[in-house]
Order: C-alpha cells, then sequence, then structure tokens
C-alpha cells in the first residue's frame, strides 16, 4: 500500500479527480507501445484519485465497474420527442451534431465563424449554409479550439464509440470522418429508437412548453414501442411577461384550455388543466427557467391586481418581476397539490445580445450565467411550502459561489428542497467535482439527486452519465482513501447517485 500511495503521490497529489490528465493518459500509452491516432476516452486504469493516508488507488475502479453498466435514468433534458415518434434516420453528420447545438456553434462564433455560415437558421429566413458536408468542414477546421473543454470530451467519445473514428478530427481527415458517419446514419441500427436501447437509457424526459400539444408524445404512446419518452411542464411562455408574444399567449392557453385567461382565478385553473394533461403523457416534473430565484407570496387580492394589471400589458419593470416571483410560489403550490417534482433553473440571462436574439432567436449560445441569491429569494416560497414533505423542489445554479453558502444550507434542512447536479456551464468533470466538494459537507448527498443530462444532444448522453459516474466514483473513493467513508458504504453510494437518486427525486 505504501508503494501505491508513493505513485499516486509521483502523479501528483492534487491531480485531477477522473484521470492524470489527457497529456499523461498519452504518455502512458506511448510507454506501452501504442500508436495514438486520436483522443481515445480516458480508461480506468489511467486513473488518479487523490491520495489519502493509506492509498486507496483501486477503489474508484472498482467503484466504477459496478455502476458503469448500469441503466440510464435521464429525468431532465431537451431532446426532440418527435426523433422517437418518427424514428426516422437522423440527418447528415453536420444537422445532426453541429448545427442543434450551442455548445458547439457559440465557440466557433466566438472565434470569428458567422452563425449562417454553420447553417443555423435566421428568423426572416435569409440564406443560410445548407450544404452538410460545407458545414462540417468548416467544423473539422477549427475543431482544435475546443481543447480542453467538456464539448472536445462528449464529441471524442461519440466519434469513437458511436462511429468508429480512430484519427483526430481536422480539414485533412473531415471527409473521411463525414463519409463514415453519413453512412453509419443511414443504417436501422443507428436510427433514434435503436440508440436509446443500444445507449440502454430506461427513461428520458423531454421538456415541452405548456401551449405544445404533445402530439409527438401520443404517437411514442400510441405506436406500442416500449421505449419510455415523457414530458415536462415548462410553463415559462405563460408566466414571464418579458416573453415574446405573452400576452397572445395567455389568449392561447385560454383557447385550449376553455378556460377564462383574463381573470386571476381562470388563469391558475388553465395552468392546473394543462399540468393535468401533460401528466396524462408521463410528465412527472415541471420546470422553471427564471431570471432569477426570486418568488413571492402575495394575498388573493393583491395577486388579482397584479394580474390585472399583466394582463393589460403593464411596462412596469417592478411589476412584471413581482409577478415572475409570485409565479414561482403558485407553481409550488400546484406541484404541492398534484406531485409534480418541480426544477428551478435560475440565473441566466437569457439572450445577452439583442442582435443575435433580433436575428437568430432564442437558444444561440448568448445565455450568460449572473449571481443568484437564493436564501432571501426563495423564502416567501419556503415560509409557504418548505416544510412540505411530500414536495420535491430542484434547485440549479449557474453561480457556483452559492454552492457552500445559500444551497447546501438551505437543502440541508428544508425538507421541500433537493440540490440538482452541477449544471450548463459547469457540466464537466471540474464542475462536478467542485459540486460534490463544495455541497456534501452540509447537504450530505441524499439531499441531491443524482445526475441529469440536461442536453439537447441526443448521442452524448451515453458520454456525460459515464464522466458524471466517474467523477463521482473518484470522489467516493477519496473518501475512503481517508477514511471517512467505508467501502461498501462507497458501492451503495455509487449506485445511488448514478442510478436511484434520479429516479426517486423525479418520482420515475
Amino acid at each position: 500500500m505504501e508503494g501505491a500511495d508513493a505513485e499516486m503521490d509521483d502523479a501528483g497529489r492534487h491531480g485531477a479527480a477522473i484521470v492524470a490528465g489527457y497529456g499523461d493518459c498519452a504518455r502512458q500509452l506511448r510507454d506501452r507501445g501504442v500508436r495514438q491516432t486520436a483522443v481515445h476516452w480516458f480508461e480506468v486504469s489511467d486513473w488518479r484519485v487523490e491520495p489519502g493516508r493509506n492509498g486507496g488507488s483501486g477503489v474508484a475502479p472498482a467503484l466504477h465497474a459496478g455502476v458503469k453498466d448500469l441503466p440510464i435514468v435521464s429525468p431532465h433534458g431537451h431532446t426532440d420527442p418527435r426523433w422517437y415518434a418518427l424514428n426516422e434516420p437522423f440527418p447528415d453528420p453536420a444537422q445532426f451534431l453541429i448545427v442543434p447545438d450551442h455548445y458547439i456553434f457559440r465557440m466557433l462564433f466566438s472565434q470569428g465563424v458567422p452563425l449562417e455560415k454553420l447553417g443555423v437558421p435566421t428568423l426572416d429566413g435569409a440564406p443560410v449554409e445548407t450544404d452538410g458536408r460545407t458545414i462540417w468542414r468548416r467544423f473539422a477546421e477549427h475543431y482544435y479550439l475546443f481543447r480542453g473543454t467538456p464539448t472536445r470530451l462528449w464529441l471524442d467519445h461519440v466519434f469513437e464509440h458511436l462511429f468508429g473514428i480512430d484519427e483526430p478530427l481536422n480539414a485533412s481527415t473531415a471527409d473521411r470522418c463525414y463519409d463514415t458517419i453519413a453512412a453509419l446514419l443511414q443504417r436501422a441500427d443507428y436510427r433514434p429508437r435503436a440508440l436509446f436501447e443500444r445507449f440502454n437509457i430506461e427513461v428520458i424526459a423531454t421538456t415541452e412548453g405548456a401551449l405544445d400539444d404533445l402530439k409527438w408524445h401520443r404517437m411514442i404512446r400510441d405506436s406500442g414501442w416500449q421505449g419510455r419518452v415523457v414530458t415536462a411542464y415548462r410553463p415559462d411562455a405563460v408566466v414571464d411577461p418579458d416573453f415574446e408574444g405573452f400576452l397572445a399567449n395567455l389568449d392561447r392557453l385560454g383557447e385550449i384550455t376553455g378556460c377564462d385567461t383574463g381573470t386571476w382565478a381562470g388563469y391558475l385553473e388553465a395552468h392546473r388543466k394543462r399540468r393535468a394533461y401533460f401528466k396524462e403523457f408521463g410528465a412527472t416534473s415541471s420546470d422553471h427557467g427564471h431570471p432569477t430565484a426570486d418568488t413571492a407570496n402575495l394575498s388573493d387580492t393583491a395577486a388579482q391586481e397584479l394580474f390585472d394589471s399583466i394582463r393589460r400589458g403593464s411596462e412596469d419593470e417592478r411589476e412584471r418581476k413581482l409577478f415572475r416571483a409570485q409565479m414561482l410560489t403558485e407553481m409550488a403550490k400546484m406541484s404541492r397539490d398534484d406531485g409534480l417534482v418541480m426544477q428551478i433553473h435560475p440565473g441566466s440571462w437569457r439572450n445577452h445580445s439583442p442582435a443575435v436574439f433580433q436575428k437568430f432567436g432564442r437558444d444561440k449560445g448568448f445565455d450568460i450565467p449572473t449571481r443568484t441569491d437564493y436564501v432571501t429569494a426563495l423564502k416567501p416560497l419556503l415560509d409557504c411550502v418548505g416544510l412540505e414533505r411530500d414536495l420535491t423542489i430542484i434547485l440549479f445554479t449557474l453561480d457556483e459561489t452559492s454552492y457552500a453558502r445559500e444551497l447546501a444550507p438551505l437543502a440541508g434542512v428544508y425538507p421541500a428542497l433537493k440540490l440538482g447536479p452541477a449544471w450548463w456551464f459547469h457540466d464537466s468533470p471540474e464542475g462536478m467535482r467542485r459540486f460534490r466538494e463544495m455541497t456534501t459537507e452540509t447537504a450530505g448527498f441524499y439531499n441531491t439527486v443524482g445526475f441529469n443530462d440536461d442536453t439537447r444532444a441526443f448521442p452524448s448522453i451515453p458520454a456525460r452519465h459515464d464522466v458524471a459516474r466517474r467523477v463521482d466514483c473518484a470522489f467516493l473513493a477519496r473518501l475512503v482513501a481517508e477514511h471517512r467513508l467505508r467501502e461498501e458504504e462507497a458501492h451503495e453510494l455509487a449506485r445511488e447517485l448514478a442510478y436511484t437518486l434520479a429516479k426517486k427525486a423525479y418520482r420515475l
């Protein structure tokens, strides 16, 4: 064991939580006489965990071996239900991997590549590049920009494990890679349902707006396919006065529910009906993407007056903020009544560039994290429902400074609160490790909800879950090495974090 300690110390006492680093992996491959043609997905044998007094170098791989083949539970994400409903071949490699992925095109845009050149459609129908091979070549020429990023990690995994590509992607290999992927995408075993089953997905949740007719979910249900695809209720378009077309959205909400959305009572009843409709298609959660975590708990009279002003098109920014805050509390009360798990994703300045928003619309890479308060912001909601033991509210953040200061202490005492995993910009090996290090001492493991991939990039789902499992196994191994956890407890926890907690928290 002393030898193991010495070896780990030599690898770097403060090494990464999952691997010694891609450079070290490459060196080890060379030392073993292996020619490295691409940056391969790191292997368990290449792991290094931070050493404890008595080592523990074999614990992380053993933990991972026990969970790596567990089914994937994807309780929150943004894949398109149309894929599973129609089960048609995915389009060309560019349309499949590049055009829909803001993680990819935001990086290229930051380096001067116009979105039009990447095939991103404009709102006014102005021409953009439509040739998949041309888009792919441009992407391949700039693939070096993703060095060191989690996007590179996901994509390398997809190229190697899904498409069998064993050479680096660059300008000289672009066409070969494109042709390989294009040919495979035409095969029956690369259609959406086949990949769903190959990825070992037990259940996946998509996210639809309150006005969605859920026709794709109905088609999935009626098809007889056994894959479990559920929806989630996302009411932003009808609770945020700053959402484009808000007043017209309220009219439409009234039309499809038969409720009078010109009144406060009718408006709330319309939400209840839509939530019940979503539950018919498997929904177990709602999702709320607000600019802040602000909540309010107004009297019925004050809430009615506020709604009347908003319904008339109030331009008062204080009223609009207050309405969003009140609606978070109203949604929490509805979750208490109907059992939908409530997810709150605050703290993103959406559409930070008005020029890009006006030309290309939402979700084009210009959503930027902001400082986010939770202790003060959530108090009205928590005063109302925070002690409810049968209610689950899952909090996310883009402000890592709030982990230890606010989120862990809140979730560590309020029965209704749980902490969502590292989200969005922090969905990376480093971000996942920071999340565990900053929340576990106060919230523990059982006030967290496992992992969710929260992605539109369907082929990256296995990679994302595997990284989360590796990071958690490495963190648990460190606790074992430091004698803060028994090894049998670590094995139990590894399964909980990889699989059980997500199913339990999201009532799946």
